[in-house]
């Protein structure tokens, strides 16, 4: 569901959201998110916002850039396809669909080829 405060609409929770990853901003990365969000990619599933931000926290640690190529909105919904630029292996295309509800996220799938990113022989 929108909102009619165009800080809380999904395409600007999603924006933000990425931002303050990328700056490893994880207290306004919290307030985005919903307290039972749910997250599902290559390396976990995750069902509550504290999780959420520990596992972006730990992700942050070889982060080195995210490169939004597009974002595509319908609804609630959010879909950004970027670049995910880490310390330990080439850009990784990658999708994330977002769920925005009442101004916070409340779901992400995450979508990329992990294997890159795993230790050799994993």
């Amino acid at each position: 569901m929108s909102s009619d405060n165009p800080g809380t609409d999904p395409a600007t929770v999603a924006d933000r959201y990425f931002t303050a990853w990328k700056g490893k901003d994880f207290a306004t990365l919290r307030s985005l998110l919903a307290d039972d969000v749910t997250f599902d990619g290559p390396f976990a599933q995750l069902d509550n916002a504290d999780a959420c931000v520990a596992g972006l926290r730990g992700m942050s640690e070889i982060l080195t850039d995210i490169a939004v190529r597009k974002r595509f909105v319908d609804g609630p919904d959010v879909l950004t396809w970027f670049d995910l630029h880490t310390s330990v292996a080439p850009p990784a295309a990658t999708a994330n669909w977002s769920r925005v509800e009442n101004g916070r996220i409340t779901s992400i799938r995450v979508v990329f080829d992990p294997r890159p990113l795993l230790p050799p022989g994993g």
